[in-house]
């Protein structure tokens, strides 16, 4: 399915499961299905299952969203019935929940399963709708081949697919094919079939190709280890390694009042540094999109360069990008917004320190070149993230692999062709409806942003026969 198409599927109104490999563009849609919601004034509330993955579309996580917090494993009925019940007589959060209209969750596969059901309870209990959610419009966004929900302790945690109100949504499934990320076709080869579980020799070949392979590139490519140990060790070495005055740049932050709280999530969030210090030469990353229709000042999450400089009067850096590009790294703003109004916010210039990073915040990141050490991987999906960062083979340096780097959940391999199937049908009904049918229902959607479960419009009419 094209972006169009789910995009298509999205103004109707429609819960939607947005799902593709890594590329795909699924970020790049929901900036754009918010943008499209906010112009016609309809309520969103922006989450995602974790802080990085929030940062990216300059929301909050669904544990604050929700007022849930954290739901330590174990908890009784009772402890969340009045866990709930407490969210009721916090008017701030009771009102922010009762007014959405849209619900936004993306990274979904790090979020559980039954967080997602105690999610559901939240919204119905507050807009007082058995409805799922309370009626609200459902966009989940994820993959479920990368990270996993994190177990701790005797409780596994399951993916969000297997709550209950996964399956009394109905969601519609948007499987997105298109590739925006990865140039090299024979790399893309080498993803799917890691995706697909169809590990032969010659993929194995391929990837050990790489190992401790030089990368032709004018600078120093980000290093991919699994612990934050090794990450952070690196990136203060190699600056101490730098001559010359470094330059520090705190965080400006601020928020209305009664939302405490929700600034210090976002000046936690760990992608973003609160203090950051820079020297000419030092290896950066960009860690924000700036859409610049010029392509001058054009980078997004995961740009690389290095400082080249300082500009004279504000002392901000200046990044010297991989294709030769200058680009003055200004402050930008981070913020968590409700019904267009910024709760809590903090600038801070949009670079860290990228010699190396965790596999773990690169997720959602694209890569020209990397260097990955993958010997310690010690989960499904962890080595597929990693190598689905980097745009093609040659852009590639193995430090190590070991066995699970190359292997993905079994089930889910399952579970993905059933994505696409449905998606298929999905699509089919779409093409099915005419542009006539396609836009009333669009603008009958935002007209009276109505519960869909109440209604039968053409869409379902069609996808059902």
């Amino acid at each position: 399915m094209t972006q169009k198409q789910a995009f298509n599927i999205l103004k109707l109104g429609h819960n939607v499961f947005l799902t593709g490999p890594p590329g795909s563009g699924k970020t790049f849609l929901i900036e754009k299905y918010i943008n499209y919601l906010k112009k016609k004034k309809v309520r969103i509330g922006i989450t995602a299952s974790t802080g990085i993955a929030a940062t990216h579309i300059n929301g909050i996580t669904i544990n604050s969203w929700s007022g849930l917090r954290v739901i330590e494993d174990g908890m009784q009925e009772n402890q969340i019935n009045s866990r709930i019940k407490s969210i009721l007589q916090k008017k701030n959060l009771h009102a922010r929940i009762s007014k959405t209209r849209t619900l936004i969750i993306d990274e979904i596969s790090m979020l559980d399963a039954r967080y997602l059901d105690l999610v559901d309870r939240v919204c119905q209990a507050v807009k007082q709708n058995a409805l799922p959610f309370g009626g609200l419009q459902i966009l989940l966004s994820g993959d479920f081949f990368q990270l996993p929900p994190v177990s701790k302790g005797l409780i596994k945690k399951e993916f969000a697919y297997f709550s209950s109100v996964w399956r009394k949504a109905a969601l519609k499934i948007c499987y997105l094919d298109e590739q925006h990320r990865h140039t090299d076709q024979n790399y893309i080869k080498i993803l799917n079939a890691i995706r697909k579980n169809n590990i032969k020799r010659e993929t194995l070949e391929a990837l050990k190709s790489r190992m401790n392979q030089p990368i032709n590139s004018p600078l120093a490519a980000t290093k991919l280890y699994t612990t934050n140990f090794q990450v952070d060790a690196i990136n203060q070495y190699e600056l101490s390694r730098l001559s010359g005055g470094k330059k520090v740049y705190k965080m400006n932050s601020g928020c209305k009042k009664g939302n405490e709280a929700i600034l210090r999530q976002l000046m936690s969030n760990s992608i973003i540094p609160q203090v950051l210090g820079l020297k000419k030469g030092a290896v950066v990353m960009f860690i924000k999109n700036n859409f610049d229709d010029s392509g001058v000042n054009r980078y997004v999450n995961g740009t690389l360069g290095k400082v080249i400089g300082f500009t004279e009067e504000t002392k901000y850096p200046i990044v010297k990008t991989a294709d030769e590009r200058e680009i003055t790294a200004f402050p930008r703003k981070w913020s968590i917004e409700d019904d267009g109004v910024d709760l809590a916010w903090v600038n801070q210039i949009p670079l860290r320190l990228a010699w190396s990073i965790t596999v773990h915040k690169s997720q959602g990141m694209s890569l020209d070149e990397a260097i990955i050490d993958l010997s310690n991987t010690f989960e499904y999906g962890m080595g597929y993230v990693a190598l689905s960062r980097v745009c093609s083979l040659s852009g590639m340096c193995l430090l190590g692999l070991n066995r699970l780097a190359v292997q993905v959940n079994p089930e889910i391999v399952e579970l993905d062709k059933k994505f696409i199937y449905e998606s298929d049908k999905v699509k089919t009904a779409l093409d099915s409806m005419s542009k006539r049918e396609i836009k009333k229902g669009q603008k009958e959607f935002v007209k009276s942003v109505v519960k869909k479960s109440e209604r039968r419009d053409v869409f379902d009419q069609v996808f059902d026969r």
